[in-house]
Parts: structure tokens; C-alpha cells; sequence
């Protein structure tokens, strides 16, 4: 469900305050996926995740994958569902996320941002570059077509983990926080 949320900053021992807006994006986890190395990652029925990411869930290539800034990788059901329309064979797990959430509103996703996931709190570090080993996620092979660079908007995230704890399908998934738009003061 997409809205807007605001809050009020009142400053002490003035009569003035300050309110401000950001569009919201409610959604729910679909599916949490793991493997012993490469994909496709399979569902699981919760998950512990730690600041290094998900118990149970390794990594081949650690100068790709894994580590504190690419602890977990979401990705939309949303978008899965159009990408199958399209043609496409990805499915949940396939492309290599670990979390698949749907109704959220994928545009928001972006680095900065924050976003609570049952009782984990997670900071969007980044866009993942796809890799050709889930191209038998998509027709002809053709990997690339979610790729930030090629086609911003399609890209899985990776994610930091801030507060650690457990996931279970049907978590609710909320954008806590958007990055900051203020310019920063150089001091």
C-alpha cells in the first residue's frame, strides 16, 4: 500500500514546528531463500539473520557476495511477476535474493534507504550486479535485464543489517526511512 507518512518536529520553547512528509511503501515478505552456494536458493520457513547475513546461506564468491555491506539481497515479487509475463523463467529465489517481498513500491529502494522487515532493521547499500549464473532465469539468457545499469528501476538490493533477529513469511515489510535530500553543511 503506498501512502504518505508524516511526523511533526516541535522545537522547545517556540510555538513553531516543522512537518514533514514521505511517501510510504507497506508491503509483505513472500519468501525467504537460502542455499549452500549458488542458485537457485530455495525457501525456508524463517530465518535468523545477523549482521553477516543469513544463518544457513553461503556464498561462493565472497568478492561478489556476502560480507556486513551485502549481508542480505531482496528482490520484488512484484517485478518477478512481470518479468514471467514477459517470458521470463524467474521465479522466487532464482535470480538470488534471499528475501522476496511484495508491495512495496521498488523505486524507493534505493541506497540509504531504510526498511523493517518483520523485527530486522535493514540500510539499502547498494544495486546487485547480476551475474550469468541466474541467467536460466530469463529468456535467452538475457541476465542483464535487471540490471541497475542497463535497466534502473529492475535491480535486486543489497542490504546492511543494522538490528538483527528473525524473519518469517508474512512479516510486514515498511520503509522506515529515506535517505536524506538536504544538502549537508561542510562544517
Amino acid at each position: 500500500m503506498l501512502g504518505f507518512r508524516c511526523s511533526e518536529k516541535r522545537y522547545p520553547g517556540s510555538e513553531q514546528c516543522t512537518l514533514s512528509c514521505v511517501r510510504s511503501s507497506d508491503g509483505k515478505l513472500e519468501s525467504i531463500n537460502t542455499s549452500r552456494g549458488g542458485v537457485p536458493k530455495t525457501a525456508v520457513f524463517e530465518a535468523i539473520v545477523t549482521r553477516e547475513g543469513i544463518v544457513g546461506d553461503v556464498q561462493r564468491d565472497l568478492r561478489y557476495h556476502g560480507g556486513p555491506e551485502r549481508a542480505v539481497s531482496i528482490y520484488s515479487l512484484d517485478l518477478i511477476a512481470d518479468l514471467q509475463r514477459e517470458g521470463h523463467p524467474i521465479a522466487p529465489g532464482s535470480a538470488g535474493e534471499n528475501l522476496t517481498v511484495s508491495g512495496v513500491d521498488w523505486s524507493l529502494l534505493v541506497p540509504g534507504c531504510e526498511l523493517q522487515v518483520g523485527d530486522v532493521r535493514l540500510t539499502v547499500t547498494g544495486y546487485a550486479v547480476p551475474c550469468a549464473n541466474i541467467r536460466g532465469s530469463f529468456r535467452d539468457e538475457h541476465f542483464t535485464r535487471i540490471s541497475q545499469k542497463v535497466r534502473p528501476g529492475w535491480s535486486r538490493v543489497y542490504c546492511r543489517v543494522v538490528v538483527p533477529g528473525t524473519v518469517r513469511p508474512g512479516d510486514p515489510v515498511r520503509i522506515s526511512q529515506m535517505p536524506s535530500t538536504e544538502p549537508r553543511n561542510p562544517t
